[in-house]
């Protein structure tokens, strides 16, 4: 009702009759639009306004929409450009209309677009990550990765002033770090240090004369410093002191250590280098926090985050069958339990060897043989195996299912067997980075004491929060004010969308389709443009109704900068507070193609041949059955625990027709998709999957197969239709190869085929 009412008040809704009033200038005229099953369409677009295309499926809403506005508004800019920069766009057609006036150049946002690459995550797609990693390497604090001590580089000017603060007449001795915990007899450095004139050393904290015979044990680390310079605080000693910290830091590659008699020792660096640990960081900059960038990348993982790795329990699914009963599932396995082939004469060696039976369970077998299994042994067996070449006994050292996969799978040069290969493959966070994709020296760089990957894993609206409440110190504000400011700014447009749940690290491949849409319209909030054509393809999908606000306010917002909004859309709340709606049908397919209404939603409800506007009305509505289906039985999910899910019990019917709801992000997709259907899929379909966790799910044996249907395109090839796809072409096929049969002998029998 609250959608109504805004509706009726709303100042810039507009009805036919406005629309014809305004001049030229303020409209997108179309006139004689023909693509697909559009039939010579006109219509007039109010610009800078709000305006939903709505109606039946296959309508022909998208096709007005996206292959005539969209595409015309693309190839009109593009011709705009130079000839040279034209070179590396390509061609576009042009959509079948007569004339389009008014427009302007075109984004489209739309379902298709969600980026699968594993590189891509929500902070990089939005840029927010981009200006994180600016603010990082001007106001970041590195940190020593193995001991965690803040390091600071200064000039010799910094580090002579901090020294000149201790007390008159405090001695000191300026070190030269030139060993930091090496293990050696390090002669020749103490040689080195004799004959460029230096007297002392302290060695593993005690003092010797660089004269006199030292002899150090090479296989213990040491610490070796050479003493430089004794002094006494004192003015006067300024111009020695700078002399002699740079003598220092020549001989120590810019670090430099003050021995304060009777007081804790100073450490000082020129470079981002740790002056116990001897660990040196490079110069910070922005592409040292990208995981994209080898500069930054984790180098083990290359800043994926993950790694594939053989999984024991996908290689053996089932472990209550025994090995003689096919319980390793492994590719070049799977004549493991046929007597007579290698791999079963191996089996068969290895259990007399080791002393257990091919027909036990594995499950049953001890750790001890079921690790020998799985990760190989050392010790020799004796395979006797009868080939084609004859009998003979093999000595062999098994290396272990995991092992004997990833060298298949590293040897074979097919694509489809390491498509294969992978399916036996689960991903496993990174073992240097932890999932973090970083190097150790990046993520040691913090800003109030969080590391750039740890800030990224916050969720949206907390993240805005903890910005917003940021503490910097008077210099860290002066530097990073601007940046933090654009930060926080599409941040909230995240939110204003209803993405509060998502967090900046999110992979892209595992956005849904409305997801994915609306954090590009957050994208172009940002972007601040102005004059610009926005079509966007049913931004409501996957949208909780309680957010549903959320993203009306930012496409309001976004017009209200200055640019027009095409929503193709069936949400009622989005029509309700359109500007201007066009009510496209009155059927679909052939049917369709044809405007049946404009105006508001006032003006679609007068209007009999509208589908959208009898519905609106309440003059048709979907009845809701005065009797429900009961249940036959029940599936029972217990413990269910991945990702936010809160190790609950789920009991959901079998037999009748579920929903599953629930606010955005709330654990949906992570209840049905990771743990009940991977489960299902496993038991009932035999699928090589690892369900999500949880500790049991009961009554499986109550159904058949499961079959999963989700937002993932149907198929790309260009030689796919839905007559394919479904299998109807085989049918089709089958009846022309019969006519055609049934036409010959008709004609040799003088009357007609099909009779």
């Amino acid at each position: 009702m609250s959608a109504k009412k805004e509706q009726t008040t709303n100042p810039l809704a507009m009805h036919p009759e406005d629309v014809k009033m305004l001049p030229k200038g303020e409209l997108i005229r179309i006139r004689g639009a023909k693509e697909n099953n559009l039939k010579e369409l006109d219509v007039n677009i109010p610009r800078n306004r709000l305006v939903v295309f709505t109606g039946l499926s296959g309508s022909g809403k998208s096709s007005l929409a996206f292959d005539t506005i969209y595409a015309e508004g693309q190839r009109r800019y593009m011709e705009s450009l130079s000839s040279y920069a034209r070179q590396f766009l390509g061609q576009m057609e042009k959509p079948d209309v007569e004339r389009i006036d008014g427009l302007s150049p075109a984004i489209s946002i739309d379902q298709k677009t969600t980026n699968r690459n594993p590189r891509s995550t929500v902070g990089t797609v939005t840029e927010i990550y981009d200006y994180f990693r600016l603010l990082y390497a001007r106001i970041g604090v590195p940190h020593c990765p193995k001991c965690g001590k803040e390091i600071r580089r200064q000039s010799v000017d910094e580090i002579v002033d901090q020294i000149m603060q201790l007390p008159t007449g405090t001695k000191i001795q300026l070190l030269a770090p030139v060993v930091r915990g090496k293990k050696g007899e390090h002669a020749k450095v103490l040689e080195r240090a004799g004959k460029n004139g230096y007297v002392r050393a302290r060695i593993d904290g005690n003092m010797y004369e660089l004269t006199e015979e030292i002899k150090l044990d090479k296989n213990i680390k040491h610490n070796i410093d050479i003493v430089v310079d004794r002094l006494v605080m004192k003015p006067e000693i300024l111009m020695r002191l700078s002399s002699s910290i740079d003598n220092v830091m020549e001989i120590a590659e810019g670090l430099v250590t003050v021995d304060v008699i009777g007081g804790e020792e100073l450490h000082f660096s020129r470079s981002f280098s740790c002056p116990d640990c001897g660990v040196s960081i490079d110069e910070i900059e922005p592409r040292s926090f990208s995981f994209n960038n080898p500069f930054g990348a984790c180098p083990v993982c290359a800043g994926i985050g993950y790694s594939m790795e053989f999984s024991a329990e996908l290689m053996i699914p089932d472990p209550s069958l025994s090995l003689n009963e096919g319980a390793i599932q492994a590719p070049g396995w799977a004549s493991s339990k046929d007597n007579g082939s290698f791999t079963h004469a191996l089996l068969e060696a290895m259990a007399k060897h080791f002393g257990f039976s091919l027909d036990t369970p594995f499950e049953k077998l001890s750790k001890k043989v079921q690790d020998i299994l799985i990760y190989g042994t050392t010790e020799s067996v004796d395979v006797r195996y009868v080939g084609q070449r004859g009998r003979g006994v093999y000595p062999t050292v098994f290396e272990g299912l995991i092992a004997n996969e990833e060298r298949r799978y590293r040897e074979t040069f097919s694509e489809t067997m390491k498509q294969e290969y992978e399916k036996y493959m689960n991903i496993t966070p990174c073992s240097a980075c932890g999932g973090q994709r970083l190097k150790e020296t990046s993520l040691a760089v913090t800003i109030a004491g969080k590391n750039i990957y740890e800030i990224t894993t916050l969720s949206v609206g907390d993240l805005e929060e903890y910005l917003r409440t940021l503490k910097l110190s008077d210099r860290e504000k002066l530097i990073g004010e601007r940046v933090l400011k654009e930060i926080i700014a599409r941040v909230g447009f995240l939110k204003e969308v209803g993405l509060e749940y998502l967090t900046l690290a999110r992979a892209t491949g595992s956005l849904s389709g409305g997801e994915a849409q609306r954090i590009r319209l957050a994208t172009q909030i940002g972007s601040g443009l102005v004059g610009v054509c926005y079509i966007l393809d049913e931004p409501s999908i996957g949208l909780h109704q309680r957010d549903n606000d959320k993203l009306l306010n930012a496409l309001k917002n976004l017009r209200d900068l200055g640019n027009t909004l095409i929503v193709v859309e069936h949400d009622e709340d989005t029509m309700y507070a359109a500007d201007y709606i066009v009510d496209i049908g009155p059927g679909a397919g052939s049917e369709g193609g044809e405007v049946t209404a404009l105006g508001t939603a006032e003006d679609i409800m007068k209007v009999p041949e509208s589908v959208t506007g009898q519905y609106l009305s309440g003059k048709k509505f979907i009845p809701i059955p005065k009797e429900r289906r009961k249940p036959v039985d029940f599936l029972e999910i217990k413990g269910a625990a991945e990702n936010n899910l809160k190790n609950i019990d789920v009991k959901v019917p079998i037999g009748v027709f579920t929903c599953v709801t629930g606010v955005s992000g709330s654990g949906k997709s992570s209840l049905i998709n990771e743990i009940l259907y991977k489960s299902l899929a496993k038991k009932l379909n035999r699928a090589v999957t690892i369900p999500g966790k949880h500790k049991s799910i009961k009554g499986v044996e109550k159904l058949d197969k499961v079959i999963n249907i989700d937002q993932s395109p149907i198929g790309r090839t260009p030689r796919s239709n839905p007559a394919t796809y479904t299998g109807v072409f085989d049918m089709i096929r089958d009846l022309f190869a019969n006519t055609s049969d049934a036409k010959a002998k008709g004609f040799m029998k003088g009357h007609s085929p099909l009779t």
